[in-house]
């Protein structure tokens, strides 16, 4: 009896399918962010009228989840029909791709430590342009009352900060009745309270600032955050070095694939 044996029998099935249940996961994901984003704008009414999009000038949580969607999406569509096909354009694409955004989180990592002060004012300014949109998109709103909630902050470096806004701005000739007010979620909770009071920061800079500790938190949330940090520095490196296990994982699996695909083509020229 005579047996044949096929061209791509020395390609690794465990590589091949542990690269393709990899990807797997990496779409399915894409998928749900994408599906995500898509009802968020839809309810917003941005795939209506595009124009939306441009018109908020602090941050589209919204944006992010399709950014990050789009890409998980094409890459684990790359990864998985390449590992299946046994096509190295697809894997090698793949590949490069997940080594550029290690390399790119590395990056960022290191310049954060390296240039603190810059950062710091980056973040300033980038959580200053967010509270002027605050009221301008609900997702952007819910993020930041998370945000001063959970950290028991303020604006960026104090209640201050919340002048940016034209609703809350203690000089402007808005009539709004949160003029010179804050947002219900910089104020102190009352443990007494079963219902959150959303009108308890009316008025409350209008108060000399001596009070204001008394009915508000006056740390900003920059300040927090950078508490926060060194508190929280193993949980912070855990989830880096997770990711970034991960990442390499998936990086070891498409180049052995290669290889193996490169080794049996290579033998089949002969």
């Amino acid at each position: 009896m005579h047996y044949y044996r096929y061209s791509n029998a020395e390609v690794s099935c465990w590589y091949k399918y542990l690269l393709f249940s990899y990807n797997i996961v990496f779409w399915l994901a894409g998928v749900a962010f994408l599906a995500a984003g898509l009802w968020a704008w839809s309810e917003k009414g941005v795939l209506s009228d595009l124009t939306k999009v441009t018109g908020l000038h602090g941050l589209d949580p919204v944006v992010l989840v399709l950014v990050v969607g789009i890409v998980m999406f094409t890459l684990g569509f790359a990864g998985c029909v390449g590992a299946l096909r046994e096509n190295i354009c697809l894997l090698k694409f793949f590949c490069g791709t997940i080594v550029f955004i290690f390399l790119l989180e590395l990056a960022v990592a290191v310049m954060a430590f390296l240039f603190q002060d810059w950062v710091r004012d980056r973040v300033k300014e980038f959580f200053e342009n967010n509270i002027k949109s605050y009221r301008d998109d609900i997702d952007l709103q819910n993020i930041i009352d998370s945000l001063q909630r959970i950290n028991h902050c303020c604006g960026a470096q104090g209640p201050e900060d919340w002048d940016f806004n034209i609703y809350f701005d203690c000089k402007s000739e808005s009539k709004s009745r949160e003029k010179c007010g804050v947002p219900f979620s910089c104020c102190i909770p009352d443990p007494a309270q079963k219902v959150v009071n959303t009108q308890c920061g009316y008025d409350i800079r209008k108060k000399s600032k001596s009070q204001w500790d008394e009915h508000i938190f006056v740390k900003g949330c920059i300040h927090a955050l950078e508490a926060w940090l060194p508190r929280n520095i193993y949980i912070v490196a855990g989830v880096f070095i997770a990711i970034s296990l991960l990442q390499i994982f998936g990086i070891f699996l498409a180049r052995t694939l290669i290889s193996d695909i490169e080794a049996v083509k290579a033998s089949n020229a002969f």
